[in-house]
């Protein structure tokens, strides 16, 4: 079988008629194809390799027979085909299997090649248990973020709350300058008069929501027997400490 020259006239002139279905002239080239591959299989030759398998094959598949010396041995000790070796024939039946190195590796190379692959496979679930434990991290580190917000907006309220209620006891008692400037609860920016006012809020910014909440609760309870958790002016400080559980919210809780 030649193979089929595709600018000659016979293949140019192939019948592609509109009636002919499209599915038939698919199957015909498949078939074309395979054809050719099957004829290039046969005309191909063999390796050396290829060649060795095949007769090594061949000659573990053919039984041994009484030319072997090894077998003529056995069968003049009464061993006959088919049983198994011993004297009570507790013995092996098929002889062991040979197992054929084939590739120009040295010894202990296969070894090599799995323990590699099982160091492999332990880097992996190493990894994956670090990036589970690194994820859990993560997750944790939101969770005490978010409530760290929380809680840092929940101050935030309160402190506004403790300068709305300073400022109004505060002028009750005709107070007209907070103790400290932000006690009461800052004007505008535009409405500030000086360059002290500024110097002022920017000391007071060194402090913390929390510092801050501390100082003007413990003055309110002092100035004026306040507290902004139970919302109640006692009498005098006997009453505030007698009737008030603490001075945080977490005593009022």
């Amino acid at each position: 079988d030649e193979e089929e020259d595709y600018m000659s006239d016979s293949f140019i002139k192939q019948d592609v008629r509109p009636g002919l279905p499209m599915v038939r002239r698919v199957k015909e080239a498949i078939q074309k194809e395979e054809k050719q591959k099957e004829a290039n299989e046969k005309s191909r030759q063999k390796s050396i390799k290829e060649e060795e398998k095949e007769r090594r094959d061949l000659v573990l598949k053919s039984a041994l027979g009484n030319e072997n010396k090894g077998f003529a041995l056995l069968q003049k000790m009464g061993y006959k085909s088919g049983q198994a070796l011993g004297k009570s024939g507790e013995g092996i039946v098929e002889p062991i299997p040979l197992n054929i190195k084939t590739g120009i590796s040295g010894l202990g190379h296969e070894e090599l090649k799995k323990r590699k692959a099982e160091e492999k496979l332990e880097n992996y679930r190493q990894k994956l248990h670090m990036k589970k434990q690194a994820n859990e991290q993560a997750a944790d580190q939101f969770r005490i973020r978010f409530k760290n917000k929380q809680e840092e907006r929940k101050m935030e309220g309160d402190l506004r709350k403790s300068q709305r209620a300073c400022q109004q006891l505060d002028m009750q008692k005709d107070i007209d300058v907070p103790k400290e400037t932000w006690f009461w609860i800052e004007p505008e920016e535009e409405d500030k008069k000086d360059e002290e006012d500024k110097e002022d809020a920017c000391t007071s910014s060194d402090l913390s929501v929390s510092e801050k909440l501390h100082i003007l609760t413990a003055y309110l309870r002092a100035e004026h027997f306040y507290c902004i958790w139970c919302g109640t002016t006692y009498e005098d400080s006997e009453d505030l400490s007698s009737n008030c559980p603490g001075d945080s919210a977490a005593d009022h809780d």
